[in-house]
């Protein structure tokens, strides 16, 4: 009988509130039922309600404080808690120093402060996580870097020039009970009564936690342009997201469209589904974004995805077809003229049908597959040392 191989999946929180956190645990949890496979989380937190299953959990500390070395802090304990295991395969949702293969759920980090925070000086946190980082890719224990889009992958190859054939596009997937068709009007109905929302108007729906580097500004430019540029043109955005929004909702104003923006504050995934489920076209114009799952879970209820060039699901973009790509959100024109493209009522309905289409092209038991290859091929690699 062939002897299960001991999996260490690693990273600082599993499961909770984020893109690489749900990702890791969708993922992990299909890995857990490979019978070939035996899975060991390291994390700091977990969800509350797990059910651990067939997985095993394992707690690492995490150094607080001073913040610097929260990063290097979590990447030795992690090591350490692996080392003590005795594990076939390191794979990291997080930088640390010798995992066998890491998935990139961000960019490399000297890449964020140069060019998306476009900070002078980095602080001694950034200073630290470029150097664990830098380890991690340089060192010669990783073998795999997993990107989740082209995107990723592009700038991570830009970053650190290491043979490409290592660095895979394994895209995320989407759970098949969350693909469904709208069902009619009924959520429209319910969403408008809860938010106060014109019964007539195209609904376009933003969600996010960080409304700057979601490009919220860029979407609100846009729509004024819009309404500037074609005044009987209805339409009505819902901002779903506990981020600040008073420098918005004046953007909203001046622009002319405050009367056309309704703000959800904070919501639940359950209702972020009846607000998908309600609108007509997902607008995300991020300044980056490595993927952007809530781009795939809009796609998932019918609606079609207006990206900026930055957002890495712009993967999953066929122009015209699906849904369509702004390459610059600051561009204002250019994403008036977009939007104005997409809400055509006679688009509308094709859009939203290819959609969902493509949602239903996407699975976590797809993406687990895949992973599960390369984990073949690094115990290949590691019997050949």
């Amino acid at each position: 009988m062939q002897k299960r191989r001991r999996v260490a999946v690693v990273i600082p929180k599993y499961g909770l509130v984020g893109g690489a956190e749900g990702f890791a645990a969708a993922l992990t949890e299909r890995l857990a039922g490979d019978p070939a496979l035996e899975i060991h989380v390291f994390a700091n937190r977990r969800r509350a309600d797990d059910d651990p299953g067939a997985i095993r959990f394992h707690h690492v500390p995490v150094i607080l404080f001073p913040r610097f070395l929260r990063t290097p802090g979590f990447a030795v304990l992690a090591q350490r808690a692996v080392a003590r295991t005795g594990v076939h395969i390191i794979h990291a949702h997080d930088r640390m120093f010798r995992p066998d293969l890491y998935t990139m759920h961000g960019i490399p980090h000297r890449f964020w402060v140069r060019e998306v925070r476009k900070k002078r000086r980095p602080s001694l946190f950034d200073l630290a996580t470029i150097q664990v980082e830098k380890g991690m890719v340089t060192g010669g224990a990783c073998r795999y870097f997993l990107a989740v889009s082209h995107l990723a992958r592009e700038i991570f190859l830009r970053e650190y020039p290491v043979d490409p054939n290592r660095v895979p596009v394994i895209h995320p997937g989407i759970d098949p009970g969350a693909v469904t068709e709208r069902s009619g009007e009924t959520e429209r109905r319910e969403t408008g009564r809860r938010y106060g929302l014109p019964a007539a108007a195209p609904l376009i729906v933003f969600a996010a936690m960080n409304f700057d580097i979601k490009g919220l500004a860029f979407l609100l430019a846009g729509l004024g342009r819009l309404k500037s540029l074609h005044p009987e043109e209805a339409f009505h955005l819902l901002v779903a997201g506990g981020d600040d929004r008073r420098q918005y909702e004046a953007a909203a104003r001046a622009a002319g469209i405050g009367d056309r923006v309704t703000f959800t504050g904070a919501v639940s995934r359950a209702e972020l589904a009846r607000i998908y489920a309600a609108g007509d076209l997902y607008a995300m114009l991020s300044k980056f974004d490595t993927f952007g799952m809530v781009v795939l879970e809009a796609m998932a209820k019918g609606l079609p995805a207006v990206v900026s060039g930055n957002v890495g699901a712009r993967d999953l973009i066929r122009e015209g077809d699906n849904g369509f790509v702004v390459p610059h959100p600051d561009d204002v024109d250019r994403v008036a003229a977009t939007l104005f493209r997409a809400l055509r009522p006679e688009r509308l309905t094709t859009l939203r049908t290819a959609a969902l289409a493509t949602a239903q092209e996407y699975s976590w038991e797809k993406t687990a597959g895949r992973v599960a290859e390369i984990y073949d091929k690094i115990m290949s690699l590691k019997g050949r040392l």
